[in-house]
């Protein structure tokens, strides 16, 4: 199992701001030692995960098999796509749908407005921080509090705009708040002029297994309106993926 662990250490060091590393990179950021990470490094290009180029290392397009396996057991996502993309268009935001992963919400499935875009715009695998995205403060309202406590005191709590809620309590609070409403509003507190509004989805047993969201920028839409206008259509696209969900 420590084998596995330091694979999986290595793989995450991966990423946008690090596509491809030397040994010496990869030990320190997946904090091992060089012979540690070699192993690892020589064994994953065995499996086909990773390639080699002269000095550098980086993931081989094998790899996606393993965030495909992941969704096609989603299947509710494929489901999801065409009713984002009709949602998207009727409002020209974006659309979205994430799944929360520890203090993180992970996007499965999207849909762009085409005459708006965001510098946020999620593509798929994109992370956001779940107590200041929509997409995961409504997810974590379904948790118990010790729960939820128990990952905002794991998370990395930062200023990301002068709106962004950083003080633990309050951050609790507002959970709760959307928990008891239904849905959850983000109002420039990721980044400046986005504004998000998400809900949750519930599988037949009852149970929150991910959330959709629409966003777009707050000059173009009032907080009465997206209440007034998105969220019906919203819990009505919710209601409609979630009949996909055992």
């Amino acid at each position: 199992m420590a084998s596995l662990a330091k694979g999986l250490a290595v793989l995450a060091a991966f990423g946008p701001a690090r596509p491809s590393m030397s040994l010496t990179e990869a030990a320190a950021v997946a904090g091992l030692s060089r012979a540690a990470a070699r192993r690892v490094l020589l064994t994953l290009g065995e499996l086909g995960y990773v390639e080699q180029h002269g000095r550098d290392f980086a993931l081989s397009p094998r790899i996606l098999d393993l965030g495909f396996a992941y969704l096609s057991i989603l299947s509710w996502v494929e489901r999801a796509e065409p009713l984002l993309k009709e949602l998207s268009s009727e409002f020209q935001e974006a659309a979205a749908a994430a799944t929360l992963h520890g203090f993180e919400a992970i996007v499965v499935a999207q849909s762009s407005a085409a005459v708006w875009i965001m510098s946020s715009t999620t593509a798929i695998g994109t992370r956001q921080p779940a107590f200041h995205s929509a997409l995961g403060r409504i997810q974590l309202g379904h948790l118990d509090d010790e729960e939820i406590w128990k990952r905002l005191r794991a998370a990395v709590i930062e200023q990301y705009t002068p709106s962004t809620i950083t003080d633990l309590g309050a951050l609790v609070e507002r959970v709760k708040s959307d928990r008891a409403q239904g849905f959850s509003m983000v109002d420039e507190e990721l980044e400046r002029g986005l504004r998000a509004l998400a809900v949750p989805l519930v599988s037949r047993s009852g149970t929150v297994v991910g959330a959709i969201n629409l966003s777009g920028h707050s000059a173009r839409t009032t907080r009465n309106e997206m209440r007034d206008r998105y969220l019906p259509r919203l819990r009505e696209t919710a209601q409609t993926i979630s009949k996909f969900i055992v």
